[in-house]
């Protein structure tokens, strides 16, 4: 039940995200409105990248992260669209990876919940938390994206 829930809501969140950002208008994606740093395009790489980083960079898995480093110079904290130095993974493929996470997460710990993890600035002891962090951390930029919507109309 516990494991379920945890992985569920990780998946309902991204999943949430995926639709919210379905209704930016194609050539607003990379428009980065007053009273904020990033576009939508980054909100999506940055979700992806730092889950990916809190969930693998903060436990002892971190043989399984996939994403490219370069990720790192697009999406990690810190970053913005206006220091990049090349043009960054597509929309769609964003989309495609961010959507399949949840999924990979899940069937590569999905019995390793309870496992210890090492100290991190998130204060998570074991697997589980880096995930619960990691859904708090999605929900946010879910609010985030949320208003940028609201003032790109």
């Amino acid at each position: 039940m516990r494991t379920d829930f945890i992985f569920d809501i990780l998946k309902n969140r991204h999943n949430q995200l995926i639709e919210l950002v379905a209704k930016c208008p194609e050539d607003k994606r990379n428009l980065v409105p007053e009273g904020f740093k990033n576009n939508i395009h980054w909100h999506i790489g940055h979700v992806l990248t730092v889950t990916e980083f809190h969930v693998f960079g903060l436990s002892e898995f971190e043989q399984y992260k996939k994403l490219p480093s370069t990720y790192q110079d697009f999406f990690a904290y810190g970053t913005k669209p206006g220091d990049w130095q090349e043009e960054p993974p597509t929309w769609d493929f964003l989309i495609d990876q961010l959507r399949n996470q949840p999924d990979e997460i899940r069937e590569l710990l999905e019995d390793k919940l309870d496992v210890p993890v090492k100290e991190n600035f998130l204060n998570a002891e074991t697997f589980g938390e880096l995930i619960v962090s990691t859904v708090l951390h999605v929900t946010d930029h879910i609010g985030f994206v949320s208003a940028m919507l609201k003032t790109l109309k």
